[in-house]
């Protein structure tokens, strides 16, 4: 089962996505809650997804998503907003949410979101997507992007690639024939090295650097190759056979 906690200011918002979300045999929401009361309910109710609204009078959701974040066993956080503009969706994405939707979500939709996300997918509006990717690649200089790659080992930029093709950990797995385990192992060390917030910030960061170029073009950009003075890591020796 997935378990999920709603939390949004309007009760008639968290009991309309209990409904749709509990119709679903796989997922279960353990609870639904204004924003005053989601770290503590996170902290006892342990959620796998926590469906945040942006904006809240009693309490901001991005504090909310700091403080989750922060959590011992912290769950995948996904944003939720009515508009389909939000100033705050990039320092969202910054801080670590796997994802925004708006909350005229079709119902139909709302349970195959929840398992993406769950599944360690990332789930953006259709909205918002281009506008929050073309703000991210036009927000700096390529070559700092491109060397903070360089503290990847091979199997890990292979990794990211899927991640940035939005792939979740189990189809991941599947295509590097590795355990879904592994795949978070590597999910987590690449968010670390490249000293990100989460899924969505690493596959900005790939695309900005050039990594989803075909190979050719790739090497026609120099810029993009590790320098002597910065080799890729070893690859990691890891418990399980790969």
């Amino acid at each position: 089962m997935i378990r999920v906690m709603v939390v949004d200011d309007e009760a008639l918002i968290r009991t309309g996505f209990q409904r749709i979300l509990d119709a679903a045999e796989d997922i279960e929401v353990v609870a639904a809650v204004p924003g005053g009361q989601a770290v503590p309910t996170a902290r006892d109710t342990r959620p796998d997804l926590v469906l945040l609204d942006i904006r809240m009078p009693d309490v901001d959701g991005l504090t909310v998503l700091a403080c989750l974040r922060r959590l011992p066993h912290p769950p995948v956080v996904a944003m939720l907003t009515t508009f389909d503009m939000d100033e705050y969706v990039a320092a969202a994405l910054r801080s670590g949410a796997a994802g925004f939707l708006l909350k005229d979500t079709d119902p139909e939709e709302l349970p195959f979101l929840v398992r993406a996300l769950a599944d360690g997918g990332t789930v953006l509006s259709s909205k918002v997507t281009r506008t929050v990717v073309d703000g991210y690649l036009e927000a700096g200089p390529q070559e700092p992007a491109a060397r903070s790659l360089c503290r990847l080992t091979e199997r890990e930029r292979a990794v990211l690639v899927l991640v940035a093709e939005g792939l979740s950990n189990a189809d991941i797995a599947a295509r590097m024939h590795l355990s879904t385990g592994t795949v978070k192992d590597h999910v987590s060390a690449i968010l670390t090295k490249l000293e990100v917030g989460g899924r969505v910030q690493a596959a900005l960061l790939a695309e900005r650097a050039g990594l989803l170029k075909p190979p050719q073009e790739q090497q026609d950009q120099p810029h993009l190759q590790c320098r002597p003075d910065q080799p890729p890591e070893q690859p990691q020796q890891h418990l399980e056979e790969e």
